[in-house]
């Protein structure tokens, strides 16, 4: 299962490295999303990957059991959810205004905000 989720999170990795270098902002938005869950699935697939026994201490116990689930990569999914989904929203908010604003959604043709290039000095006396 380890091996499965491996290859998914290099599959994920590259989808999104191959998304945020196009000039498109649309892309590089998607792009963002799938980045947010390649490391998801990377915390997960760090944290043991069982069914056998959750991680949970049963009331005549005291410790977790070594063969359960570690429940701190679960933690961390929880909260790198709610944040990478924030970051989305704030993201697709800026691309929207960004394109509303500009009437182009290539970033090369963003260059309203740029000083205007003036030409250089000479260089010799």
């Amino acid at each position: 299962m380890e091996a499965v989720f491996s290859v998914l999170v290099g599959v994920f990795f590259s989808v999104a490295i191959y998304l945020m270098l196009s000039r498109h902002s649309v892309r590089v938005l998607l792009g963002v999303a799938i980045l947010g869950n390649a490391v998801n699935l990377l915390l997960f697939a760090a944290g043991r990957l069982t069914r056998a026994v959750p991680p949970i201490i049963s009331a005549n116990e005291d410790v977790l059991a070594p063969s359960a689930a570690n429940p701190l990569p679960q933690a961390l999914i929880l909260t790198a959810i709610v944040i990478s989904f924030c970051f989305f929203c704030f993201l697709l908010v800026l691309v929207w205004r960004a394109f509303r604003e500009l009437k182009t959604d290539d970033t090369n043709e963003m260059r309203a905000a740029e000083p205007q290039r003036e030409p250089l000095p000479p260089l010799g006396y």
